[in-house]
């Protein structure tokens, strides 16, 4: 499976949370199903993000693309340095972190 097509199917089909700190805001209060967190993403911001995933029993997936990549796996034309994937929409993301 293509990560960044699933990513980005998700991103049009499902509904998600871009950025560290909303996509931090979000796992405290549960809402996602998974964090997409990529390789570049601010140490501070990444051990935020996966401490408050262990908290809430949130997978995590570390994306091995920079947040530019990441970004353009999303359709955006900016960073994207976390992702909340609060519904998959028809995408199969979910599927490959649990396996």
């Amino acid at each position: 499976m293509d990560v960044a097509k699933a990513i980005r199917l998700c991103v049009d089909s499902g509904k998600v949370k871009m950025g560290a700190k909303t996509a931090l805001k979000a796992t405290l209060l549960g809402e996602p199903k998974l964090l997409v967190i990529a390789a570049n993403a601010p140490a501070d911001e990444a051990g935020d993000l996966k401490s408050a995933a262990r908290h809430s029993k949130v997978p995590v997936m570390n994306y091995s693309g920079s947040s530019i990549e990441l970004g353009v796996a999303c359709g955006k034309p900016f960073p994207v340095s976390a992702l909340a994937v609060i519904s998959e929409g028809d995408s199969s993301l979910l599927e490959s972190v649990k396996k």
